[in-house]
């Protein structure tokens, strides 16, 4: 039996197949990060079915979204990590981040012993993944878990394998609630793992947690779901445990972006965010373009998806297990996307 996801992922690798063919052309390609491919595959199919305009994803990671972006090999990238300062300076000209979505990194879990959702808290976890945390009856976590009937097995870690956006959303995170992460692993696209297995995309975690009795990894919110896996509860910055859902996701982005100054460049965090309903590991995901498109017909196609994408596309978010943009974001990138000029190569 095929899950919703498997079947997204079938029409993402159909997309790909597609695109190889020589009779069918594809007006735009992009690819990167695993972690909205389920909704840049249902905007894909309903911008085409609207417009016409057939468009090209290939969900392979943030790292190889950054690196075919940089590389101009494909019309836009996709990352949840922004650019660093020194990626931008690779580039061949200026770009913008464009938030698509939010989203949620969650910690997922095979203990089919359980009839609730784990509590976890981030030293806690930081410890889970640090390898110092060994074993599921753990005091740390019986302490936050008080008359669940936790078991006495090995705890499996899953981690990403390849340059992901999702671990740099989950290592950011780790680093801003926990000091021995910070100074020791750190945050990043990849980072050295202390202990655990490793799977390709947020597919491979997925599948490596299903099949893998006592393990745990962290996955996109919609993975999870789609898979029939548990997720935790994680405290907040307030104090507040909180499970990962749309709601607690929007409030994770209205507590920042409330505050971004209208000349941000939106390459910002959510993790950790205030209030006591957010949920402490949410992100927004980014598509990638260049400021100055050298092909104009392309570049105006480009352009016109990622306007319906910010406003029509929202719409699909929830049903994906997404959350919107908020809207003083949405403003900001309509003011942003004007500013993208059709440059003709001579």
């Amino acid at each position: 039996m095929f899950s919703r996801l498997s079947r997204l992922a079938g029409l993402v690798s159909a997309g790909t197949l597609i695109a190889g063919s020589a009779s069918v052309a594809q007006d735009l390609t992009g690819a990167g990060a695993t972690f909205p491919a389920p909704i840049y595959d249902r905007w894909r199919t309903d911008y085409a079915a609207k417009t016409g305009v057939k468009i090209n994803y290939q969900s392979i990671g943030s790292g190889g979204g950054i690196k075919q972006f940089t590389e101009q090999t494909v019309d836009f990238g996709a990352s949840d990590a922004p650019m660093s300062d020194e990626e931008l300076a690779k580039l061949k000209g200026p770009a913008l981040h464009v938030p698509t979505v939010l989203g949620a990194v969650v910690l997922t879990y095979n203990l089919p012993e359980l009839a609730k959702p784990l509590d976890l808290s981030g030293d806690v976890i930081a410890g889970i993944f640090l390898g110092k945390i060994t074993k599921w009856n753990a005091p740390e976590i019986a302490a936050l878990n008080k008359g669940v009937p936790l078991p006495n097995k090995d705890i499996l870690i899953v981690h990403r394998s390849d340059a992901s956006g999702t671990t740099y959303v989950f290592t950011d995170y780790l680093s801003a609630v926990s000091a021995a992460w910070k100074a020791g692993p750190g945050k990043g696209k990849e980072v050295q793992w202390p202990v655990g297995l490793g799977g390709k995309g947020n597919e491979g975690v997925t599948g490596t947690v299903k099949q893998t009795p006592g393990s745990i990894g962290y996955v996109e919110l919609a993975f999870a779901r789609q898979n029939k896996l548990p997720f935790a509860a994680v405290k907040n910055s307030s104090g507040s445990l909180v499970l990962p859902s749309i709601e607690s996701i929007t409030a994770a982005g209205a507590g920042i972006a409330s505050k971004l100054p209208p000349t941000s460049d939106l390459r910002v965090s959510l993790v950790n965010a205030p209030g006591k309903d957010a949920y402490p590991i949410s992100a927004m995901t980014f598509v990638l373009i260049y400021q100055n498109q050298s092909d104009p017909a392309k570049g105006k196609k480009l352009i016109d998806f990622l306007k319906w994408a910010i406003h029509d596309g929202q719409a699909s978010a929830a049903a994906l297990d997404y959350a919107p943009l908020p809207k003083n974001v949405v403003a900001m990138l309509d003011k942003r996307l004007a500013t993208v000029k059709m440059v003709a190569s001579k």
